[in-house]
C-alpha cells in the first residue's frame, strides 16, 4: 500500500471515530477520485458531479458506520457506484415523467449522444435487468477494478461466489448488449 493510500485509510479511521477535521480533509482528498468513478457511469459531467456530491454527502453521513472490515477504498467504491447508479435512475425517472409518460427509447439517439455516452446508458439499462448481487459484483470488478478478494470481503461472500456472480452477470450483459450474438459464444 503506498503512503497516499495509507494516509486515506488513516483519515478514514479518524473520521469514523468522530474527528471532523479528518473528515473534511478526507472529503477534499477523495473528491477527484469520486468524481472519476461517477464519470465512468454517467454520460455527462453535470450528472457525474451531482452523483459525486451525493456520494460525498453519503460518506459524511455514514462514515461512523465504516468498521474497517475491508479497506476504506473498497467501501468508498461500493458507496460511490451505488450513488452513481441512483443518480442515473433518478434522472431517467425524471425524463420519463417530463415526457408525460413516453418511455425512453431503447437506444440513445446517435445524433444527440456520443458513442461513449450511449454505451454507458446501454450498460446502465442492462445492469438494471440483473439481480442486484450480480450487478454489484460486475460493477465492482469491471467498472471499479476491485480485486476478487476485495469484492468478497466487501460483499461478505466467498471468492468463488464472487467469480460465479461475475461470470453470470457478464453472460447476461453480453446477451443484452450484443443481442445478435450466438448464445454459444457467450461463455467466457
Amino acid at each position: 500500500m503506498d503512503s497516499r493510500a495509507a494516509d486515506v485509510e488513516d483519515l478514514a479511521r479518524s473520521a469514523a471515530a468522530g474527528d471532523t477535521a479528518a473528515l473534511d480533509t478526507l472529503l477534499s482528498v477523495l473528491r477527484p477520485e469520486v468524481l472519476r468513478v461517477c464519470a465512468r457511469f454517467l454520460p455527462n459531467r453535470e450528472d457525474a458531479e451531482d452523483a459525486c456530491q451525493d456520494a460525498l454527502l453519503a460518506i459524511t453521513r455514514s462514515i461512523g458506520r465504516f468498521e474497517g472490515r475491508s479497506s476504506f477504498r473498497t467501501w468508498l467504491y461500493r458507496l460511490t457506484a451505488n450513488r452513481a447508479r441512483s443518480t442515473y435512475q433518478r434522472l431517467r425517472g425524471r425524463f420519463v415523467a417530463e415526457s408525460l409518460g413516453v418511455p425512453l427509447p431503447d437506444r440513445p439517439d446517435p445524433r444527440r449522444t456520443s458513442v461513449v455516452a450511449g454505451t454507458r446508458l446501454d450498460l446502465l439499462d442492462a445492469l438494471e435487468t440483473l439481480r442486484p448481487e450480480l450487478a454489484e459484483a460486475v460493477v465492482l470488478r469491471d467498472l471499479l477494478d476491485l480485486s476478487y478478494q476485495d469484492i468478497a470481503s466487501l460483499t461478505a461472500v466467498p471468492e468463488g461466489t464472487v467469480k460465479s456472480r461475475i461470470h453470470q452477470a457478464r453472460s447476461a450483459l453480453r446477451l443484452r448488449l450484443v443481442p445478435d450474438q450466438d448464445p454459444g459464444c457467450a461463455a467466457g
